[in-house]
């Protein structure tokens, strides 16, 4: 049939390769004649559920999610791989790439994840839910990562065993490039609640995380060995550091971070192991800090095994609400029950600035600089600090050792004589 015009249509396609692949793209008729032309515009959903997911909360659904990943992974082009709605008790599971043939990967957590008790499935520190190798990844929806961390608390003995095993951590992000986190929580994680090692170009925000002040190693971002890492306007209540900067780091930026209960934001621990990396270009600012047992901290180990060094990092923009060590440099941390300081710290700290630093103190010495006996810091600034006691009384005190800091402007307490 001859048609005397000429008339494009655009019709929406769904189709499945698979049960559990919806398959989208843009048919394009043109009615002149017998030509048809098909415009592919890959979209691909992956969902745990069509793989067998349960979704009860009783029936380890980890299978399932193996299963979807490996499918999603192994697909082309845009692609979605999608927690629906439901609890799902799952773990260990690791999500592996690389994902050759996609161009972007978008994990959709919608729903509640609860994490296997049963300790002898986890391997010493690894990841609950662990993602590694992958480029590009976006992790997003608005779902919960419970670890159900309570019933594995009572087995943490690293106080006791310096060679301790490590429970696993909530969410892993292994040697990721470009990766984005935003809009989810994490709760009561075994260990870590989440943590980055090796990652690049890291963007994580809007993330809950809470654990009881009294959950032990609970940080809940630890850094490692990282690099053009953005964390921002999030929530977090646990048992350790709120955020811990470790190793190997550089050009870390975190913003907007509202902390406690916890223990501060942290540079470390650093220079318990031989080899480490150092650590520069790190940018804290705009951040509250509520009933912390520290606020800003930079700790180093004693008798470090090699020397490295921490340098610029800039602390900017602090409100403090009853914290306690609101600003601190321990170059003899050391939090085991025995602990050894034949030699000093080997960790050189240098070109760190502490700007518009304000609050409330529940410690008696609200700035404490205690740097190493080997490296003395070098280069350390105070620019507006106004920190009060909580009680109400007399102002705090400040205490500097083996270093001399420079003061700029308004400093309460006075510096150190």
């Amino acid at each position: 049939m001859n048609f005397p015009f000429r008339t494009t249509l655009f019709l929406v396609l769904s189709s499945s390769c698979f049960s559990s692949v919806l398959s989208r793209g843009i048919l394009e008729a043109d009615i002149s004649g017998s030509l048809l032309r098909y415009r592919a515009k890959s979209s691909r959903v992956f969902s745990v559920r069509s793989f067998g997911a349960r979704a009860n909360g009783l029936t380890d659904d980890s299978n399932a999610f193996s299963q979807t990943w490996r499918m999603a992974c192994g697909s082309a082009g845009v692609v979605t791989f999608l927690i629906p709605k439901g609890t799902y008790l799952v773990g260990p599971v690791k999500f592996s790439g690389p994902c050759k043939n996609v161009s972007s990967l978008t994990v959709k957590m919608k729903g509640y994840l609860k994490a296997s008790t049963d300790l002898s499935k986890y391997g010493s520190g690894a990841g609950w839910i662990e993602f590694r190798w992958v480029e590009g990844l976006t992790l997003t929806g608005g779902g919960t990562f419970d670890g159900r961390g309570a019933e594995a608390w009572p087995f943490n003995n690293c106080l006791d065993d310096h060679n301790c095993n490590l429970l696993p951590t909530n969410l892993k992000f292994v040697a990721m490039n470009n990766t984005v986190v935003r809009r989810i929580t994490s709760l009561n994680s075994k260990f870590f609640h989440l943590a980055l090692v090796q990652c690049k170009g890291f963007r994580g925000s809007n993330l809950k995380i809470s654990a009881p002040a009294n959950s032990p190693n609970t940080d809940g971002i630890h850094i490692d060995r990282s690099s053009n890492i953005h964390l921002s306007r999030s929530h977090i209540q646990t048992g350790d550091d709120c955020i811990s900067i470790g190793q190997g780091n550089s050009q870390v930026t975190i913003t907007g971070i509202d902390c406690g209960p916890g223990h501060g934001i942290s540079v470390g621990s650093l220079g318990r192991y031989q080899n480490e990396g150092d650590v520069s270009g790190l940018v804290v600012k705009n951040c509250s800090l509520t009933g912390t047992t520290n606020g800003i901290r930079i700790k180093t180990w004693p008798n470090s095994p090699g020397s490295s060094s921490a340098t610029n990092m800039t602390f900017k923009n602090f409100a403090m609400n009853n914290v306690s060590n609101p600003i601190i440099i321990d170059q003899s941390y050391c939090p085991f029950r025995s602990c050894s300081f034949k030699a000093p710290s080997l960790v050189k700290l240098s070109d760190i600035y502490f700007k518009n630093i304000k609050g409330t103190s529940s410690s008696k010495v609200a700035v404490a600089l205690e740097c190493s006996k080997g490296f003395p810091c070098q280069n350390v600034n105070l620019e507006n600090v106004h920190l009060l006691l909580s009680s109400g009384q007399n102002h705090p005190s400040s205490t500097c050792k083996y270093v001399r800091a420079k003061y700029i402007g308004t400093q309460i307490p006075p510096p150190c004589a």
